[in-house]
This record gives structure tokens, C-alpha cells and sequence, in this order.
């Protein structure tokens, strides 16, 4: 059974959001890096749904560079973390002006 592409752009919009809201909202590093990946997955999800409505493969190649992405900015962002972590010992977003200097 093949779900119709209404229901997957209501999922992925509602799963974007949601997404959005723990970015914004939260303070610690890791939220807001799992809320990023939750908006990922979401477009995602919209993209793979209309490949499959359109009998199209573009969709999925473009999931696969999202992915790459996705891997890309959880490496970074931990990578960020690990940093900040021992020069400052603190995981919240608002003590990252350190890493200008």
C-alpha cells in the first residue's frame, strides 16, 4: 500500500516543525543539532514522497545528497561541541562567542 502524497507532505510539514521548534527553543548544542536532523528527515521524507508520486528518481538523489549533508553537519557541530567543551566546559548556544578569539 502506497501512501497518498497529501498524507506525507502533512507528516513531513508536521515533523518540520517540530524540528523548527526544538532548534529554536532549546539552549543545549545537542537539541538543537537533533532538531536540525529531525527538519532533515523531514525533507526527506517530502522528497522520497513526490519521487514516488512522480515516477521520477530526482527525489532520491537528492535525499542522498541530503544525507551527505546531514553527516557533514553532525561531524562538524560535535566536532564544535567537543571544542567548546574543553576550553569552556558548557554546552549551551550562548557561550559559543568564545570560539572567536
Amino acid at each position: 500500500m502506497i501512501a497518498p502524497f497529501e498524507h506525507l507532505l502533512l507528516l513531513g510539514s508536521a515533523l518540520f516543525v517540530l524540528g523548527a521548534v526544538c532548534a529554536v527553543t532549546r539552549r543545549s548544542v545537542i537539541m538543537i543539532l537533533v532538531g536540525v536532523e529531525i527538519m532533515l528527515n523531514a525533507a526527506g521524507l517530502v522528497f522520497i514522497g513526490g519521487a514516488l508520486s512522480w515516477g521520477t528518481l530526482d527525489g532520491q538523489a537528492t535525499v542522498l545528497i541530503v544525507l551527505g549533508l546531514a553527516a557533514a553537519e553532525v561531524a562538524f557541530g560535535l566536532a564544535l561541541l567537543v571544542h567548546a567543551k574543553r576550553q569552556g566546559g558548557t554546552v549551551t548556544a550562548d557561550d559559543y562567542g568564545t570560539l572567536k578569539g
